[in-house]
This record gives structure tokens, sequence and C-alpha cells, in this order.
């Protein structure tokens, strides 16, 4: 392929993979509307529009801990096997129309146990939703594999209950594990037993490091704690000087040269102060340094944000081409959490035959 400028309509139609998406960010908002009323909760406005511009505004404020409040009213209708599953399935088929062919879902079952659900009974019932979801997207002729990251909440004290769940699930779907919330204070190190008891039992995991806090989280995230990619990253780059040069420090050299994978989400970034425009975000300097960087959308109620206009934002205001944009998908399918055989077909299969296609 020739390095060729694309428009809209060619990326809508490519071939996508999202790492770093967050089941509780990325709701409908009429259905946030309608659970809403079922439940009793009370919203800032029941006008779906509304709320979705309310969302985007709130989440524009450049502060990380706002941005995290703005989940009390999603999470708020996920407290019920009813609410559970339907949002499990309608993200599903909201990746497939939007041409992801493979997705990571992470969420943190114990931000859904405020009704009578165990966080088992969470991790069920999603699971539930998201087969749904595939299902329905295989026969509608947009077939997507999603897995599924299970999240621990840094500040609390359930992170290995999660992780127990991460490895008892394995086989139904989970293919991973994460954890997640306010950096700042919240070190990774802290939850180190977690993390053991995963690498003993062959459970991959990703860490949030490098976004609100800087290079001794992803040290900790990579060299204490044994992370296998990283949650944004974006503060990478405080080990590399000169990016127009490219020398890099001792820990920028190790996370490209081990190839580990940063789950960058450029609009997120934006609106939780982690970069200043898509223009100069990190990721195109990064990708052009050979980092494995991937493409992510994070929370797409949140951020009112699909995988078509992150692709989109990059061709068009970082002069991103289509062979960059295939080759974030290849390095996303390249770390994901499934075994080698699939990685590997998809991206034979489906991803480059894809691209080819489109062009």
């Amino acid at each position: 392929m020739t390095a060729t400028r694309v428009d809209a309509d060619l990326i809508r139609r490519l071939p996508k993979a999202v790492l770093h998406d967050h089941l509780d960010g990325g709701l409908r908002p009429a259905t946030v509307v309608e659970l809403a009323e079922t439940v009793g909760h009370t919203l800032p406005t029941t006008d779906p529009d509304e709320l979705a511009a309310w969302y985007y505004e709130a989440a524009n404020s450049g502060d990380l801990v706002r941005y995290i409040a703005t989940f009390e009213h999603t999470l708020a209708v996920m407290q019920t096997r009813e609410g559970l599953l339907r949002t499990a399935e309608e993200y599903v088929l909201d990746l497939a129309a939007d041409g992801v062919v493979y997705g990571e879902v992470r969420y943190a079952p114990e931000l859904n146990t405020n009704g009578e659900l165990t966080m088992a009974e969470v991790v069920e019932t999603v699971q539930e939703g998201l087969a749904a979801g595939m299902a329905k997207a295989a026969a509608a002729g947009t077939p997507v594999r999603v897995g599924t990251l299970l999240c621990g909440m840094r500040m609390f004290d359930r992170v290995r209950e999660a992780a127990d769940l991460a490895v008892a699930f394995r086989d139904a779907g989970v293919v991973g594990f994460d954890i997640a919330g306010a950096e700042d204070g919240f070190p990774p190190a802290d939850h180190l037993a977690a993390f053991e008891h995963l690498r003993r039992e062959n459970v991959p995991f990703t860490i949030h490091a490098g976004e609100a806090h800087g290079l001794p989280s992803i040290h900790q995230a990579l060299q204490v704690c044994g992370a296998q990619r990283i949650g944004h990253g974006v503060r990478i780059t405080d080990d590399i000087p000169d990016l127009a040069a490219g020398k890099l420090g001792r820990l920028a050299g190790w996370v490209r040269d081990q190839r580990i994978a940063l789950e960058m989400c450029p609009t997120s970034n934006l609106q939780t102060g982690a970069a200043t425009s898509i223009a100069e975000h990190p990721i195109t300097a990064l990708k052009d340094l050979g980092f494995r960087v991937t493409l992510n959308t994070d929370n797409r109620l949140v951020s009112g944000t699909t995988m078509t206009r992150e692709m989109s934002l990059l061709v068009e205001e970082a002069g991103w081409t289509v062979e960059d944009l295939r080759t974030v998908t290849v390095n996303a399918l390249k770390s994901a959490f499934i075994p080698f055989d699939e990685r590997n077909a998809l991206i034979r299969d489906v991803v480059l035959p894809g691209y080819a296609a489109a062009l």
C-alpha cells in the first residue's frame, strides 16, 4: 500500500481493534435514561442527547478525578442483572457497528455490587450479556471477538478478590486483569500480592500507569509488578527528553525494545490533561520511534468518541496515513490477551485483508 491519506468513509470500513475500553464508560445515553427511570436514579437530564452533551462537557475539565466522577450515573444503572445484561450486549453491538473486530472490555465488578449481586454473579452476568451481543453481531454479518479484563480499584481493598475472579473465569471469557482508579497516591506496588498471584496462575495483566502519575508508576507497573502492557503510558515521554531526536532513557528503551504495548487514548488524555492536543499527542512520535502503540477509546460515552472518531482525528490533525492505522491495529492484536494462534488468525484473515479491500 502507498502512503495515502484516508477519509472518514474509508475509516469507517477499516477493521479495528481496541484494548482499552471501560464497560461503564461506554453506555448508550438512551439506555442510561431508560434504566435510570427503572431503578429510580436521578440524572442531570432525561433527554439522551442532552445527557451525552453533559458527559462530554463534564469530561472536558482537564481533571482526572472529575473525569472519573462522571461514572456515578452509569454505575447507578448497572447494579441489577437486567442492567448488566443490556449494557454488556449493547456494548458488543456498538463495537461491531464501529467496525471493531476485536475488543477487550474492562470493568471493576466490585462497583456493581450495590444491589443484590455478588462480584462473581456480576462477572457471570456480564459474560452472558457479552455472549448474546457477539451472537447477534455474528448473525448480522459483523462478527466481533470480545474478551474481558477484570479490574481491581487501586484505592480500595478488593483488588485481590478481583484477581481471584480473573483466575476463576479465565476459561469463561475473562482474558486478563487491570487495576484502575486515581493513580496519584495509589501506586501499583500496593497490590503486589495480587499481581504475584496472577503471574503464578499465568493470567496476563495490564496496569493503568503514566497518565496522572509519571515514570515511577510505569516503572513499578513493569519492573516491580510485572505488567505485560501499560494503560495509557503517555508519561513515558518524560524519559525521552528530545522526542524529535529520539534518544531514549533506560525505561523508555525497555518499553520499546521489549515490545510493551502502550494502550493510548488520545481524546481521553486531552480531557484529563495528560496531553495538550491531538496533533501533539505523544502517540504519533512514539509510533514513529518504533514503540508498540495502540489506539483506544477509553470511555466512549464519557469522551463522546468511537474508534472511527479516534482514527479520524489522528488522520485530520496529526497527518496519519492508512498504513499508520493498520500498524496500530496490528499492534493491538499482537498484544491482545488471547492465544497466539487466535491473534495471528485475526491479523491474517481479517485485518490485513480488510485493509487491502478498503483500498
